[in-house]
């Protein structure tokens, strides 16, 4: 099960978050069958967005992370509750490159530039919603970029995904730091240089290594306190009720040019919305709406 560890420094100088998600990137994975470059790129993504999400309080909050990107890879997005369960999906599961120089996954290729959004929804007025143009292609610096440059906070992010042989997901996890208000400039300088050592978080997690023992690197020679840590998981909120709610806010007009295109087009009597984040699919008949679209209809009159 992937887990997520929540800790602040002593000193009240930095908050953190840990993840190990692989279990995340695997389910992903089974859901939308990616490359192993679109697998790195969305598994990144639903790692930070995780993070993230634990790090509200209230039980309708949510966060979403969208990158628009200019490469094969198209529109990715991932969303998380305020617990940091997380859906996401990648427009163009088939991007991919060939292996950088080094060895390693070209995720900035398939990415190709673009823009970070991020839109937080904690259920007063509007969601507020921010983007940055895309520096790195990467993710986590990408994230890092985007709190310094819209909310004015100094943030480490490292992300890892270690893809295997058969293609599924061999370790992923990450880490997240904020700055607080106020910080001790001490305990700055030791993040600052502890940074260098988490390069690798994938590898930290291949090795077995337990999120508080990922945290205990960041913060080498700072005295910190673990808040908790408790399993997240990828997780869709879709339902046919729901989807069907979505359908009859478009009107009845809309519905039935729906419905006739359908039957014109590909000689059925039904209308199919397949959700992107977990490629459950809904079929609908007309018959199925007739109840609610009178019950709209005595409401107007």
């Amino acid at each position: 099960m992937a887990k997520i560890l929540r800790a602040m420094t002593r000193d009240g100088s930095a908050r953190a978050f840990v993840i190990n998600s692989t279990d995340i990137v695997n389910e992903a994975i089974r859901i939308h069958r990616p490359t192993p470059t679109a697998t790195a790129l969305l598994g990144r993504l639903l790692s930070a967005c995780s993070m993230l999400g634990s790090s509200f309080s209230e039980e309708n909050d949510t966060v979403t992370l969208v990158i628009n990107s200019l490469g094969d890879a198209g529109r990715v997005v991932a969303v998380s509750d305020y617990m940091g369960n997380v859906r996401g999906y990648i427009h163009n599961p088939s991007a991919d490159r060939p292996l950088r120089a080094d060895g390693k996954l070209d995720v900035a290729g398939i990415v190709g530039g673009g823009t970070l959004s991020i839109i937080k929804d904690e259920g007063e007025n509007e969601p507020s919603v921010g983007s940055v143009e895309l520096v790195s292609g990467e993710v986590a610096i990408d994230i890092a970029n985007y709190f310094a440059k819209s909310e004015q906070v100094p943030t480490l992010c490292a992300l890892g995904v270690l893809v295997d042989v058969d293609h599924t997901c061999k370790a992923a996890g990450g880490i997240i730091v904020q700055l607080l208000p106020f910080a001790d400039e001490t305990t700055v300088d030791l993040i600052e240089r502890n940074s260098s050592l988490l390069s690798n978080i994938s590898g930290m997690v291949d090795r077995g290594m337990t999120n508080e023992e990922i945290l205990a690197v960041a913060f080498k020679d700072i005295e910190f306190d673990v808040f908790d840590e408790y399993d997240v998981s990828y997780k869709c909120t879709c339902n046919g009720e729901r989807t069907k709610k979505a359908l009859l806010s478009l009107g009845e007009k809309e519905l039935d040019r729906l419905f006739a295109e359908q039957l014109e087009d590909n000689g059925c009597d039904y209308l199919t919305v397949e959700c992107k984040f977990c490629d459950k699919t809904y079929k609908y008949k007309k018959s199925d709406f007739e109840g609610d679209l009178s019950s709209d209809k005595k409401a107007e009159e």
